[in-house]
């Protein structure tokens, strides 16, 4: 176990990363592990993915793609659904996929946090959260899905047929998910902590 904490911790070191930084990619990273298991019972809905990519819209790339990485080493090793290497290592990088976009696109889609103008634009708002994540997790769930079939050398076209029910639960879900708490949640931490400019 300690090797396992230094083995995460000491690229962190190397990287000299800012403490409040590291205190918010923990954070992040504890409310995507508690809340995956608070909704453990309910098969691909859940607010990770929308955390992970607030965690790079607000701090950056690389503080998106590790809440992305550190979550699934967590959850998907202590998990009752079970283990498998190749599988834990796709779903870190489809995971990462999210806080990656949402540090690219955080220069691009600026919202605003004062006010009246927020709320002008928060349906505008609501609908490109909704977009993005509807799009983000279709193409984690084709990754995955491919992944899958490859490990347990099932065949490609019925393995996909196979993941759509699931799919379409997490995909529909995330569209939602977004919409409804992902400019408001980029909106507070903005205001709570000014975002990666003050970590820089």
């Amino acid at each position: 176990m300690k090797n396992f904490i230094g083995w995460i911790i000491h690229p962190i070191i190397i990287m000299r990363i800012p403490l409040k930084k590291i205190s918010f990619i923990g954070i992040m990273t504890s409310l995507c592990i508690v809340t995956n298991y608070m909704l453990i019972g309910i098969p691909n809905v859940k607010f990770m993915d929308l955390f992970t990519f607030v965690s790079g819209y607000t701090m950056g790339v690389s503080s998106g793609a590790l809440v992305g990485v550190l979550t699934w080493l967590v959850y998907g090793t202590l998990n009752p659904y079970g283990f498998n290497l190749p599988t834990l290592a796709a779903t870190c990088t489809g995971e990462s996929l999210y806080g990656i976009t949402g540090g690219l696109l955080s220069g691009k889609l600026k919202l605003e946090t004062n006010g009246s103008r927020f709320y002008e634009n928060l349906w505008e708002n609501s609908l490109i959260f909704g977009v993005i994540g509807f799009l983000l997790t279709f193409t984690y769930d084709f990754f995955t899905n491919v992944v899958t079939a490859l490990v347990f050398e099932i065949p490609l076209i019925p393995c996909l047929i196979a993941g759509i029910p699931f799919a379409l639960i997490h995909e529909v879900s995330n569209l939602i998910i977004f919409s409804l708490l992902g400019s408001v949640i980029i909106n507070t931490i903005q205001k709570l902590i000014g975002g990666e400019r003050n970590y820089q």
